[in-house]
């Protein structure tokens, strides 16, 4: 075993040598620009690009041409929802979406609320993170033009009945955005199945490189406009311009290829090694308990709540192993997880979780070194907790009367 450990895939993945080594020859050798049609250095680039966007439509069963370059997930998602937004204003100003959402979407309504008076709906979830397909129905006004819903969400792993939000926005003629972007490369996705109109995905979570993603852009059935938030010199068919960085979108196409080729045993093996993961604590711990949906959710994750251990206490226990609190956008604060007291987590609770995120470059060998230390810094932590000696004891620490200082 090679140390640290890196079980955060969530956050990003490291990428797979086979697409840098596809990559490699557009830095040096290949050099030209995509959009110089004149010369065979710009032709070289252009084909480069367009057998990357065959590679990324057909693992999203989607047409070449519905799939736009963008820099990542977050601008895909601020493409979608302020694209829609501006383009079809006449026809309405209200969007739906749900209190989990990754930042990048709840951020951008936010914004829009704030500036532009965009009257958003944010719908609870369950207490697995699910969004309920009829919360959505009943949300919906003549003034409604999105709806945005994740796949899966980054931190409880948590499917989304995607497809029936699907049809529902399809019988009321509403445009459906989905942040795809944990769910592309490891679960199956096709946009024609799901009705999905536009989503976001990105190649650094599919162990491809940071700085690329694509926004799905249905182009019949309905025909989705979008207003571009970037202007210039009207590439990516006017809604996205920019010079596209060759050697990324080649890495994001081979990513692409390789996730749905090794889709099918790669998510078998993770989902063993996440149980094993699993069954390794809940055998040895008390008071562990899981974060999401049982069974509808991503192969590669596992959220644990640990009562009565603080989870930064227990990160820096296990310094030797790549684990987060929390998603990678927002640990950066010491706030419990808002997904986490969206599904009604007491603070205690979410204060006390930790994210584990397999992935393809994980062994057994690694998840069994994991297990042990969970169980060795958890045990240690609560030796040296008065609350779990208390709670240990039959006290109902609900009912302790604190002294004030």
């Amino acid at each position: 075993m090679k140390f640290p450990l890196y079980l955060d895939n969530h956050s990003t993945t490291p990428m797979d040598p086979r697409v840098l080594e596809t990559m490699l020859p557009y830095f040096v050798e290949k050099f030209g620009n995509a959009a110089s049609r004149n010369h065979a250095f710009g032709w070289e680039a252009e084909e480069a690009v367009e057998q990357a966007r065959k590679q990324i439509a057909r693992l999203i069963h989607a047409d070449p041409k519905e799939i736009v370059f963008t820099s990542g997930a977050t601008e895909s998602d601020n493409l979608a929802i302020k694209g829609v937004m501006e383009m079809y204003r006449e026809k309405g100003d209200h969007m739906i979406t749900c209190l989990t959402e990754h930042r990048a979407v709840l951020d951008t309504a936010k914004a829009l609320e704030a500036k532009k008076g965009l009257k958003v709906t944010y719908l609870p979830v369950d207490k697995t993170g699910m969004v309920n397909p009829e919360d959505v129905r009943n949300a919906i006004t003549e003034k409604t033009i999105l709806i945005s819903i994740m796949l899966a969400n980054n931190e409880i792993g948590t499917i989304n009945p995607i497809k029936e939000i699907g049809k529902i926005a399809k019988e009321k003629g509403i445009l459906f955005h989905c942040d795809a972007t944990q769910g592309v490369g490891k679960i199956p996705v096709d946009v024609q199945d799901l009705g999905i109109d536009l989503m976001a995905f990105t190649a650094h979570k599919m162990y491809g490189p940071k700085g690329v993603g694509a926004l799905y852009v249905r182009k019949k059935a309905p025909r989705v406009r979008l207003a571009p938030i970037i202007d210039g010199g009207g590439h990516e068919r006017g809604m996205r311009s920019g010079t596209l960085p060759v050697p990324l979108i080649v890495g994001f196409g081979k990513a692409c290829e390789l996730s749905e080729q090794e889709m099918p045993t790669e998510s078998v093996r993770l989902a063993a090694l996440r149980d094993r993961l699993q069954a390794g604590i809940l055998k040895s711990l008390d008071e562990v308990y899981l974060n999401g949906h049982p069974t509808q959710r991503l192969p590669h994750n596992l959220n644990l709540s640990f009562a009565y251990v603080e989870g930064e206490s227990l990160l820096m226990g296990v310094k030797e192993i790549a684990l987060s609190s929390g998603s990678a956008c927002t640990s950066a604060t010491l706030e419990p997880s808002y997904v986490l007291r969206a599904l009604g987590v007491g603070s205690d609770l979410a204060h006390s979780s930790i994210r584990f995120g397999l992935g393809r470059f994980n062994s057994e060998e690694e998840i069994d070194y994991t297990i042990k230390r969970i169980i060795q810094i958890v045990n240690k932590l609560r030796e040296m907790s008065p609350l779990y000696e208390m709670a240990k004891e039959g006290i109902d620490l609900k009912t302790v009367q604190w002294a004030a200082h």
